[in-house]
């Protein structure tokens, strides 16, 4: 699709985020906004957000001070009956609310169209056990990992593949309730907090030591690609890397390695058919130069903005 099919664009943004934490999409949000203005198409905002800049005023044409949840959200559809929705834009928050509301059906209801990344390479990018298989469907190496759908479950993977191991949630804001495990203690209590908040995790092996590199890549509705950057984090894998001093460029890696990691997010970029700006991360051995790809990100990260 592109924007000359839409005359009114519903946004949703990244609500209330505290100060410090994820204001590239404070950033986003404020950039969609003017693009879509200069193109003459009315903007729709829905952010609680007062202490932003797309809430500004002057920026866009309505805004919302509602929630980002699929109750408020098909109200202010139902109300406006906005041509298309930008999801990208408003990181984890906006992302599992449009995914909600696709199960739900009111995309098709109210024929909003879905702007950039499709609900499909949404679902995939943020559904650990779909997010193996299709990569594994172009050969791309990922860590040995299953999805868990309950503590038991969990266990039962964490003995197969052996402690330490890195567990991580599905549809999580900003890595919330990741982390390294060294017993089933540790993993029965990161597990609890977990399955408050997603139907399941991806129980992993935990690649001590390897380095954790990120690339931005952003694909058109054309498919033409370009990578914008690669970063390297300063701290190993295992600490987050909203918690990490990142480095762009990536200072560490040699030819070889740079463009092997940019082939490989390219080809994942387009095989996932993401529309928009896509964070991959990978982790690299340093000795070997062996790599995987850990997380695929069908949205704006901070080193873009």
């Amino acid at each position: 699709m592109t924007t000359t099919n839409f005359n009114k664009i519903l946004i949703l943004g990244s609500g209330a985020l505290k100060i410090g934490e994820a204001g590239e999409f404070d950033y986003s949000g404020s950039q969609a906004i003017k693009a879509l203005k200069e193109e003459g198409i009315y903007t729709i905002l829905i952010n609680p957000n007062i202490a932003t800049i797309q809430t500004s005023y002057n920026m866009a044409d309505k805004v919302f001070f509602l929630p980002v949840t699929p109750h408020f959200v098909e109200k202010v559809i139902k109300k406006e009956r906005p041509d298309g929705v930008l999801l990208g834009v408003g990181g984890q928050t906006a992302l599992n609310c449009g995914l909600k509301l696709d199960e739900m059906g009111i995309f098709k209801k109210y024929n909003v169209g879905v702007l950039g990344t499709p609900i499909k390479a949404i679902r995939e990018t943020e559904n650990r056990a779909l997010f193996i298989e299709r990569l594994s469907e172009i050969g791309v190496k990922v860590p040995r990992a299953k999805a868990a759908y309950s503590i038991r479950e969990a266990f039962n993977i964490s003995d197969e593949i052996g402690f330490p191991i890195m567990m991580r949630i599905g549809y999580a804001l900003g890595g919330l309730g990741s982390g390294v495990c060294y017993n089933k203690e540790e993993l029965k209590e990161r597990a609890e907090k977990a399955f408050a908040y997603t139907d399941h995790v991806l129980v992993e092996e935990y690649l001590n030591r390897w380095k954790e590199i990120e690339y931005e890549v952003m694909r058109d509705s054309f498919d033409n690609c370009i990578t914008v950057c690669n970063m390297g984090n300063f701290d190993p894998l295992g600490i987050h890397t909203g918690e990490s001093i990142v480095v762009a460029p990536s200072q560490t890696l040699n030819n070889i390695e740079y463009h092997k990691l940019r082939e490989i997010s390219i080809n994942v970029i387009r095989h996932l058919s993401i529309v928009g700006e896509c964070n991959i991360q990978f982790a690299l051995d340093p000795c070997s130069g062996d790599y995987r790809v850990i997380e695929v990100n069908a949205r704006l990260s901070r080193s873009s903005a």
